[in-house]
């Protein structure tokens, strides 16, 4: 049986400059698997969704879902008191990560060659736009344009319509993501060998890592990929795309690849005139009239409820999908609430906090999350008189030097 308090991560300590989205998701995915995140904020960022909070909804369901599990010290890294204390966190951490650019930290004398002169085996990870090295590599960047110079944003969208691209800031997921494995990798090295190490992860790189055999293709062809819709970029089924239904923005993905698959679909939606006519005969004919095919498709979804339809081809073995919203996905899928991907959890005071938990289970380590993000510098005695043991007097002395934002 497994020990459900057991975390992969317990005894790691992270000291967390990240702000923003990328940054926090990444510290995030490693403090549910145990790890003491200490989160390093500073009061001149209160009006950033990944600082210590911004005063709307979305903001602090943002910050409470990107920074659950942390803590939160205060520390005003304009002044000398301050880069102290930080250097003194670095010497008792495993691991230092910041998504700033370029200039930052070694601004604070906290680049990695200055911090491993204090620990000679930190890990570094260091997340930008565009990387540490290369004729970009202190530009400053945001989702948006980040998917856009990846490439991703082109392909996203229908052929007779601009790039479209998704709604969020996409590539700050993605690239936290990479920062966490990045950070575990460099982990089990330095297990086996001692040294640490600098991770450099770039976003943009990261979104293009995504789009898989395209530049190849690019590079062959010569010609640009189109926009493709909800249609396979390499062909294939017909119909194949998203669907109105009943009721305001409901929608039905459906597939059919083959000949039987039509034959099932054509059955299921009681078998209508134009399902028999000769230009639907094959796949191949199907694809060749893929428009025609879809305004057909959608005369017989717009009378259905999303979820009956679902159901009712499913039954038949057709491939079919209601496009689900947040709402959706939080109160009314059975399949998630049974998983338990979206948790409650307490904020310090006491409100409980929708977030969600990492989408993987562990037999024998299975992490948690257990509370929500820090009220700003909440943490300040804990790591300050426990773990870097500073008394009173010294307390005193740094304060009145500046050290706390």
């Amino acid at each position: 049986m497994a020990d459900t308090t057991a975390l992969a991560l317990q005894g790691i300590r992270i000291l967390d400059f990240t702000w923003i989205h990328a940054g926090p998701s990444a510290t995030r995915i490693l403090a549910d698997q145990g790890a003491q995140v200490i989160k390093v904020e500073s009061n001149q960022a209160l009006s950033v969704v990944g600082g210590p909070a911004s005063n709307t909804a979305r903001g602090l369901g943002q910050r409470h879902n990107w920074n659950a599990g942390k803590l939160s010290i205060s520390l005003n890294m304009k002044t000398d008191a301050g880069k102290d204390l930080a250097r003194r966190l670095v010497a008792v951490s495993d691991v230092v990560a910041e998504n700033f650019s370029g200039r930052v930290m070694p601004g604070w004398d906290l680049d990695f060659e200055s911090i491993r002169k204090i620990r000679p085996d930190i890990i570094m990870l260091s997340m930008s736009g565009f990387g540490r090295t290369g004729p970009w590599k202190d530009r400053v960047s945001y989702g948006q344009t980040l998917q856009a110079w990846s490439g991703f944003t082109d392909l996203t969208g229908f052929p007779d319509t601009k790039p479209s691209g998704p709604a969020s800031a996409y590539s700050d997921a993605v690239g936290g993501m990479a920062g966490a494995q990045a950070v575990l990798l460099a982990l089990i090295q330095r297990a086996r060998t001692g040294k640490g190490q600098w991770i450099d992860v770039s976003q943009m790189e990261s979104m293009s890592a995504l789009l898989g055999p395209l530049a190849l293709e690019l590079s062959a062809i010569k010609t640009d990929v189109q926009r493709t819709g909800n249609r396979l970029h390499q062909g294939g089924g017909a119909p194949h795309g998203a669907y109105p239904c009943l009721g305001e923005d409901r929608w039905l993905a459906i597939t059919v690849f083959n000949d039987d698959e039509w034959d099932a679909f054509a059955g299921a939606i009681g078998s209508p005139p134009w399902a028999s006519e000769e230009r639907f005969a094959s796949a191949e004919s199907r694809l060749r009239h893929a428009d025609d095919l879809d305004k057909l498709v959608e005369s017989w979804t717009s009378a259905q409820n999303a979820e009956a339809a679902m159901h009712m081809l499913q039954a038949a073995g057709i491939a079919a999908g209601v496009v689900q919203t947040g709402q959706d996905m939080g109160e009314n899928d059975p399949h998630l609430r049974e998983r338990g991907i979206f948790k409650q959890v307490p904020d310090a005071s006491g409100v409980l906090r929708t977030i969600e938990r990492a989408p993987y289970k562990l037999s024998l380590t299975p992490g948690s999350v257990t509370k929500g993000a820090p009220e700003f510098g909440a943490d300040q005695d804990l790591v300050l008189r426990e773990i870097l043991g500073v008394d009173d007097e010294e307390l005193a002395e740094m304060a009145i030097a500046g050290a706390f934002d």
